[in-house]
């Protein structure tokens, strides 16, 4: 058996040795810490920072709708647009066609067939129709709605 100082300096170099891993496990979890601390303060920073980014997005997002809207008020469906651009594009067409029917050179293009006149309210007096012939310009009561019904237009 060994004798007790023999276990006494053993007990006390296991309990050195127990110490100091002890100091060195608390150092290490001071550095741990403070890393963790560290990496809280970046994260919170960097959370702050996203905050900010979102709250400025979210203004620019708005603004932009806003100016949309506004927009959207101010300029016309895209099918409209295109509608438009097709009826002004046919017009340029026929107009050569038309143009000198309506300065009451010739006869319509078409075959508009002549029909007795009747007399309806505003239709010029003879005066008005003598004044519309000098001045080049389609007689008065010229109804388009009845031309397109004459050749079977309307709705089309």
């Amino acid at each position: 058996m060994k004798s007790y100082l023999a276990q006494e300096v053993d007990l006390h170099k296991i309990h050195e040795n127990i110490l100091s891993r002890r100091v060195k496990l608390l150092q290490q979890m001071e550095s741990c810490l403070e890393n963790h601390e560290a990496e809280k303060r970046c994260h919170h920073q960097e959370v702050d920072a996203a905050f900010k980014r979102n709250r400025t997005l979210l203004n620019d997002i708005e603004v932009a709708e806003k100016r949309l809207h506004t927009r959207g008020h101010l300029l016309p469906h895209p099918n409209v647009l295109n509608l438009e651009t097709r009826y002004w594009a046919s017009v340029e067409e026929t107009i050569p066609k038309w143009e000198q029917f309506l300065l009451g050179r010739t006869q319509a293009p078409f075959g508009i067939r002549k029909h007795k006149a009747v007399k309806r309210k505003g239709t010029g007096s003879p005066e008005t129709v003598q004044m519309a012939k000098n001045k080049d310009l389609p007689p008065p009561g010229l109804n388009s709605k009845l031309f397109l019904r004459q050749h079977n237009l309307a709705g089309h």
